[in-house]
């Protein structure tokens, strides 16, 4: 009989899950599966409220992505207006989601992600997190960090009112333009976390790239899939990680597919299992193959690598600079090495900052025309932006009134979210055999979903009561072997 090794909680994400790894006789892995038992309710209880309350009822679905679901409403409140916002309120939304974004992906890397490799992924449990990167690189480094989240963050409270939960995004516009005092503020912030971005892709050049086996981690086969990609793009296909239009390229690099942000459920489905709450999209001109990669699968990935897998390249210098170096370690595009996540994210971090001081020094953000007052009926609205893990979309339908009848949302991580449970299957078969089985290699597992920086919180949602949940385990054969059930009488 063989082993059963539970990972639970798995660490250093946001949200909740579990890792159930089994192993045969001879001690190698027969399955491994990747469970998250919550039920997310938002799209059913916003049945029933006015389309203007979903920028500030969205952004409660997490605590982590509120700007950028804050911004998706607000975006598909326009398309659902019929109304297009003035040129300075489009610079101002995004300005707070590059700051946002910024922020967010130097959060991954200092303190969820990063602690993998600076610290290593054998370190001791209780030295994996940002303590231990302290440590590490130093505690005025660690200052440095906390100091420059805590400016950056302040343009989002600024701009948006409050940085957790943004109020500013309006149909049509926002709320509140920008001071001369601001801007003058804002402008020495972007200076300053463009050269935070390079410190912290030097760190991950000094830390990562010059360590053979954290390398060789990399570009193994262990933590690689051949999927589809998907990503905004600009008129250009650079990377535009606020608007445009969304891009599809095969696993050989080729476009696929590119739509704009309406046609979406002419190229995304969504396929569920028995066993999980959240959701899998597929490409539907591909069609759902199961949990495989592969040009004949229509599993695909989104978030940094896919991003910029699906593009031509970065819209700003120093980050171009960036993405042409990675690849070239990497050996060409699209790159399919899940770890390489990472890189790309700093890659995104340096043009997020470059995008800020750019938006900044456009003097029409400075305009007091910041809002077109919508006059059509409401009808139906796509708003799509790109959130630190993805492509998120947000769908509405309503009646006359404006009383929201249909919310959609595929949120960022869910468009990973087969590919997370493929690469943790892959990583347990590729790193556990023979029965050896001890925390670090257990950690390793744990770096195939750390990578894709997910957000349970948002993928999926408790709710008080009982969630209804039925899992089947099965071996090799395909044989159900264990069932497990909560709240099912049965």
């Amino acid at each position: 009989m063989g082993q059963r090794i539970t990972i639970d909680p798995i660490t250093r994400l946001e949200g909740h899950g579990k890792i159930e790894i089994f192993l045969d006789d001879k001690g190698d892995v027969a399955n491994a599966y990747f469970q998250v038992p919550e039920l997310r309710g938002f799209e059913k209880f916003a049945e029933g409220r006015m389309a203007e309350e979903m920028p500030r009822i969205t952004p409660k679905i997490c605590g982590v992505c509120p700007t950028t679901h804050h911004l998706a409403s607000t975006k598909a409140l326009d398309d659902l207006f019929h109304v297009d916002p003035p040129r300075p309120a489009k610079l101002i939304r995004e300005l707070i989601n590059s700051a946002f974004l910024t922020e967010d992906h130097a959060l991954h890397f200092y303190f969820l992600g990063g602690p993998d490799f600076v610290v290593g992924p054998d370190a001791p449990a209780g030295e994996r997190n940002i303590l231990g990167v302290v440590a590490k690189v130093g505690l005025e480094i660690g200052g440095y960090v906390i100091e420059m989240r805590k400016r950056i963050r302040n343009i989002i409270t600024v701009l948006g009112g409050r940085v957790i939960h943004p109020v500013c995004g309006l149909p049509g516009g926002v709320s509140k333009g920008l001071t001369a005092e601001d801007r003058e503020e804002f402008l020495k912030t972007a200076e300053d976390a463009i050269e935070f971005a390079k410190f912290s892709l030097g760190i991950f050049g000094d830390v990562v790239l010059k360590n053979d086996t954290y390398v060789n981690l990399i570009v193994g086969d262990v933590y690689k899939h051949q999927t589809y990609y998907m990503g905004l793009v600009d008129e250009n296909n650079k990377v535009n990680l606020y608007d445009g239009d969304v891009r599809v390229v095969t696993p050989t690099g080729e476009e696929f597919a590119k739509f704009k942000p309406q046609a979406y459920t002419e190229h995304i489905a969504e396929h569920v299992e028995p066993w999980s709450y959240i959701k899998y999209p597929y490409l539907k001109n591909v069609g759902w193959k199961g949990f495989v990669d592969g040009p004949d699968s229509g599993v695909y990935r989104v978030a940094p690598l896919a991003r910029l897998n699906a593009s031509d390249g970065m819209a700003t210098p120093l980050a171009q600079v960036e993405y042409e170096k990675m690849y070239e370690t990497l050996g060409g595009k699209p790159a399919h090495n899940t770890l390489a996540y990472h890189w790309a994210r700093l890659v995104e971090l340096l043009y997020s900052a470059e995008r800020m001081k750019e938006l900044l020094e456009d003097d029409d953000i400075m305009s007091d025309n910041i809002r077109t007052i919508p006059t059509e009926t409401p009808t139906e609205g796509v708003g799509i932006v790109e959130a630190p893990r993805g492509t998120l979309i947000h769908h509405y339908k309503t009646d006359e009134r404006g009383v929201i009848t249909m919310a959609n949302l595929i949120v960022a991580t869910v468009g990973n979210s087969a590919a997370i449970c493929m690469s943790i299957e892959r990583a347990a078969r590729g790193l556990i055999k023979g029965g050896n089985v001890n925390e670090g290699l257990l950690n390793m597992v744990e770096m195939a979903f750390r990578a894709y920086d997910p957000c349970f919180g948002c993928a999926t949602h408790s709710v008080p009561g009982e969630m209804p949940l039925v899992v089947e385990v099965k071996n090799q054969d395909g044989e159900v072997v264990e069932r497990l059930s909560q709240f099912v009488d049965g």
